[in-house]
């Protein structure tokens, strides 16, 4: 009886695990794509001016950043592994980030001072230009194939009692045009919103630095996993800023 319990409570914890990332960290981004597209809403008043607000949305987005970049280097992964198994920690990494990124939208407080107003037609414009980016991000979802961004395969590999293959450097779709196309797309939908508060001014700036630095740290992890493979791809792509030509042709890596 004692195996078997095991195994159910295994499988119980696994779709659990996976139930939970998938509500949390996914109900997140969905979250999130709103609050680009139409600006912050003030679900939660703490009573601060524009000053004090601004300071509350700093230290937000401060404590978001240093959770969903400091949970990805390898010595905090190395601590986690005492503490939960190597194949749970893409779903604990999602709910984390979920959990942190809810606090960013739910506490963010509108200062309510306008910087910019952008009216007709220059706002239909950008409100396009807002599909247009969101439309990248699913092309870029699509072309990874095997994106994992909730960290269920790991789970039900384990659950199943098989290994997980070794992973492949496919270069097809927007990354033929930029290395990291889903982070393109993720700043046109921050700078293309026409409503400009200083709240949202703050935001831009600190989110866009952010993902800069977030990008070259990924990268040094890539150079590490793929080699000499990733250095031919970065001499040819461009990082973020995409040419108007793609700079990969072909796809000799993607076997």
């Amino acid at each position: 009886m004692g195996p078997v319990l095991g195994d159910l409570s295994s499988a119980a914890i696994g779709r659990a695990t996976i139930f939970t990332a998938r509500v949390v960290g996914g109900g997140s981004l969905l979250a999130f794509a709103a609050f680009l597209a139409l600006g912050p809403v003030r679900l939660v008043d703490l009573g601060a001016g524009p000053t004090g607000a601004l300071v509350v949305d700093a230290a937000l987005s401060a404590a978001f950043f240093v959770q969903h970049s400091g949970m990805v280097r390898r010595p905090f992964q190395r601590r986690l592994e005492r503490l939960v198994p190597g194949p749970y920690h893409g779903a604990v990494y999602a709910i984390a980030s979920g959990i942190a990124l809810f606090a960013v939208i739910g506490l963010w407080q509108p200062t309510g001072v306008v910087v910019l107003g952008i009216g007709p037609p220059w706002r239909w414009l950008l409100r396009g230009l807002v599909v247009v980016a969101a439309g990248v991000f699913v092309w870029g979802i699509r072309a990874l194939g095997s994106f994992d961004g909730l960290g269920e395969r790991p789970i039900r590999a384990h659950l199943a009692g098989r290994a997980l293959g070794e992973p492949r450097l496919a270069i097809r779709g927007p990354y033929r045009w930029c290395r990291h196309p889903l982070y393109t797309a993720v700043l046109l939908m921050i700078w293309t919103n026409p409503d400009l508060t200083a709240d949202r001014l703050l935001f831009n700036v600190f989110w866009s630095l952010w993902m800069v630095v977030a990008t070259v740290l990924e990268e040094r992890d890539l150079v590490a996993a793929f080699g000499d493979d990733y250095r031919a791809y970065q001499r040819a792509v461009p990082m973020l800023l995409p040419r108007p030509w793609p700079g990969w042709r072909r796809d000799p890596l993607s076997g």
